[in-house]
């Protein structure tokens, strides 16, 4: 399961009640935005995926840019469009990371 919102949002934080500020003003609330990863035992397994290689770089700065080739990587499509480098599973699938 993934879960990445489209935008964050202000609730009042410093008095700002919006979504919509000019992104070289937003505050942080605003740029950045949540991104939630649950991955069944199935997947796991059927992946190679270490999650504790996952949660070791749970802190680490993504984009939107990412969840397509993110998607696409997890998924095992094989297509010329995936981008390994926007991957972020890439590094943390079994035998991919030292």
């Amino acid at each position: 399961m993934i879960y990445m919102s489209d935008h964050g949002e202000s609730l009042g934080e410093n008095g700002l009640c919006l979504h919509g500020a000019p992104y070289m003003f937003a505050p942080t609330e605003q740029t950045h935005v949540p991104f939630v990863l649950w991955v069944s035992p199935g997947l796991r397994q059927s992946s190679g995926i270490d999650t504790s290689c996952l949660a070791a770089n749970a802190e680490a700065a993504h984009s939107h840019d990412n969840l397509f080739h993110s998607v696409l990587g997890l998924m095992q499509v094989k297509t010329q469009v995936l981008d390994p480098a926007l991957d972020i599973f890439a590094a943390c699938r079994t035998g991919a990371h030292s």
